[in-house]
């Protein structure tokens, strides 16, 4: 729980100093989560540039479903890859921490929580809109004590 607590207020630092800056853009997500197989709900927030192409992106997702609701707050960091001129979509990559809380609600085991901090592997795809706002599409595997799999798809609000 020390562990939790920690990360936590390592991420509401580095946004805070973001938000100052102005460089924060707000955006929602949603999908489905592999093991525990769930659909997810979410925030994520653009915090700024960290070093050329490299952005911090914290996002909370909340998953609900097989007897089990699953917050995930996940600070982390994607690795903008550089658009070829004239390219419509571009591509991202990178990772960071889980911090996972768990609570469920089981008629054979009984109702309890847990909480776990992980690690994640993140991969997407990225389409600006005629609005300005990006519309993306995201590939995430846990490492260790993270769900094994989501698939989100998510608008960004630049």
């Amino acid at each position: 729980m020390k562990k939790s607590i920690a990360v936590l207020m390592a991420v509401l630092c580095l946004v805070a100093t973001a938000a100052v800056a102005g460089d924060v853009s707000p955006g929602i997500r949603g999908g489905i989560t592999f093991d525990p197989d769930q659909v997810h709900f979410g925030a994520h927030l653009y915090a700024g540039e960290m070093f050329p192409h490299a952005f911090f992106v914290p996002n909370i997702e909340i998953g609900f479903g097989d007897n089990l609701t699953l917050v995930a707050l996940n600070p982390e960091l994607l690795y903008r890859f550089e658009r070829t001129r004239g390219a419509d979509w571009g591509f991202y990559a990178g990772g960071g921490l889980g911090v996972n809380f768990y609570s469920w609600d089981s008629s054979r085991i009984g109702d309890d929580s847990d909480t776990e901090l992980g690690l994640n592997i993140v991969g997407g795809a990225t389409r600006g809109l005629s609005s300005g706002n990006e519309l993306f599409f995201e590939v995430k595997f846990g490492v260790a004590d993270s769900p094994d799999g989501k698939l989100t798809v998510g608008l960004t609000f630049f």
